[in-house]
């Protein structure tokens, strides 16, 4: 995909990195829920709450080198989130406002890349 329509992510978790591939257009969607995630995730009370890496940066154009890293798409990421947050099995806070806050996001990436494949054809 062009670059210009594209965005990177880079995410840290520990001492991983992880390389995220966004819509332009969804690149600020996609920081500012990982910020809400990291603000709430501290309130649940469940023992299997993922480990939720942090945006560290993004950038316009990323060319990794060599193989040690591969780049996540977004739709892919997003729906590892969801299906991640989904499992949780929470009883003192209610993930129904962060899974909402998810799937809309997971949705519109779902209808940005089915326009998108449409657009090339």
């Amino acid at each position: 995909m062009p670059t210009s329509v594209m965005k990177y992510a880079v995410l840290k978790l520990k001492d991983q990195l992880e390389f995220v591939e966004m819509p332009a257009t969804h690149m600020y969607q996609l920081t500012a829920l990982n910020g809400r995630l990291h603000k709430e995730i501290e309130k649940l009370t469940a023992h299997n709450v993922p480990e939720l890496p942090v945006v560290i940066a993004e950038c316009d154009n990323l060319e990794p080198v060599g193989t040690a890293y591969a780049v996540t798409g977004g739709l892919d990421y997003i729906n590892k989130l969801e299906a991640s947050f989904a499992s949780i099995q929470e009883s003192a806070y209610p993930l129904v406002s962060l899974l909402t806050e998810i799937r809309a996001l997971q949705a519109q990436l779902e209808q940005w890349y089915e326009e998108y494949e449409e657009e090339q054809q």
